[in-house]
């Protein structure tokens, strides 16, 4: 699963809606992500890029990963889910509709601001406590709400310099694309 920052200001972090016609999750709100293939030879940074590709036509060269999260084990499925924070270069987004229905970005300043809190949902009939993201009427929630607060804390913890990798690569994005 990929915290795709695109490069270009206000330097947004890209989701996906899923599809409404997918057995899993249709609907919902997500980072680009999916499972392990093959071809990816079980590196988890190969099925976040080969992941990118297929559902908003992110081509890898397009890609720098600056930061691997803790692995978070997703509850309703039983599957764990590698996180990595990337940076992403200017270029054309190609939306793959049979997993996708539509992308959009949420800008990284909002997210590391506070904006994620804790909060209940209704869903199935039932009420869950999860991290909640609301922005420009869509929200956010569940697994990856639960990555986006990881996001956060590593953002602001003064001993991990996630913040540092993401604004060199945005810089060096800029400089190879200016």
């Amino acid at each position: 699963m990929a915290i795709g920052i695109v490069a270009a200001p206000p330097h947004g972090v890209l989701f996906v809606e899923r599809a409404s016609h997918l057995r899993d999750h249709p609907g919902q709100i997500g980072l680009p992500g999916g499972g392990v293939d093959p071809a990816d030879g079980g590196d988890p940074a190969r099925t976040a890029l080969r992941e990118l590709r297929e559902e908003v036509g992110v081509a890898p060269e397009r890609v720098t990963i600056v930061g691997r999260l803790p692995e978070v084990s997703q509850q309703v499925n039983t599957f764990d889910v590698t996180p990595f924070v990337a940076v992403i270069a200017p270029g054309p987004f190609t939306i793959d509709g049979s997993e996708t229905a539509g992308m959009f970005t949420i800008p990284l300043e909002f997210i590391v601001s506070g904006a994620l809190r804790r909060g209940t949902i209704e869903f199935a009939e039932r009420l869950i406590e999860t991290y909640l993201l609301d922005y420009e009427g869509r929200r956010v929630w569940g697994l990856t709400g639960r990555i986006l607060r990881s996001f956060v804390e590593h953002w602001h913890d003064g001993k991990c310099d996630l913040r540092g990798a993401v604004a060199a690569a945005l810089t060096d994005v800029r400089r190879r694309h200016a």
